[in-house]
């Protein structure tokens, strides 16, 4: 039998586990029933729950928990940072997560590579108004640069009506259109990383 992928969702939300419900949280769940279906196994870090130091380095000194989190990324297979949409833009929980991946641009692997090579990543996105396809733009761009691979269609989203009062967390069930985003998000991302799972990238030195 093939043996599972390690599947970590980043939740950006800015509400902590103590707070309300959160729709990223819902979303990024659906997304890890639909991953499991592809034998792949997952964990969701709230990361409003964490102290994480401002900073583009690895360890930001004491009480940074960035570590720890940073540790579970470089085990997982596939990544997803999930976010709702503020002001037309990712969460500033989530845009600290990039910025902290900042440091794989000067850590390699024997062979020269990012830490970070080898592993696939998909974003999530909810929110009241239009903004997915911005805030994939821009966290697409932020994990492709720090070494994180690609997969088609690798976004779910959700957005409500313009100026509108209900959250995904508050639907009776999720759109046809949505659960099938998160389909092929699940499907093609998994695919993508059985495959370099197999045979990853060539060396860069």
């Amino acid at each position: 039998m093939t043996k599972k992928l390690k599947v970590l969702a980043l939740n950006g939300t800015l509400k902590s586990t103590s707070g309300d419900p959160s729709s990223t949280e819902r979303m990024l769940t659906l997304l890890l029933e639909e991953f499991a279906k592809e034998n792949a196994e997952g964990e969701i870090i709230r990361l409003a729950d964490h102290d994480i130091k401002p900073g583009v380095t690895s360890d930001e000194g004491k009480g940074d928990a960035w570590p720890a989190i940073r540790k579970k990324i470089l085990a997982a297979d596939i990544v997803i940072a999930g976010t709702p949409v503020w002001l037309g833009q990712p969460s500033s929980i989530i845009k600290r997560a990039m910025e902290r991946m900042n440091a794989f641009l000067s850590e390699k692997d024997d062979e020269g590579r990012m830490v970070s090579y080898g592993r696939v990543a998909a974003v999530a996105v909810v929110g009241n108004e239009d903004g997915a396809h911005h805030i994939s733009a821009e966290l697409f761009q932020a994990l492709n640069d720090v070494g994180f691979t690609l997969a088609p269609n690798a976004i779910a989203y959700w957005v409500g009506e313009a100026m509108g009062s209900t959250d995904f967390k508050d639907l009776d069930e999720a759109p046809e259109a949505v659960t099938s985003a998160i389909r092929m998000l699940a499907r093609n991302a998994a695919h993508l990383a059985r495959q370099l799972k197999a045979e990853g990238y060539p060396p860069v030195k």
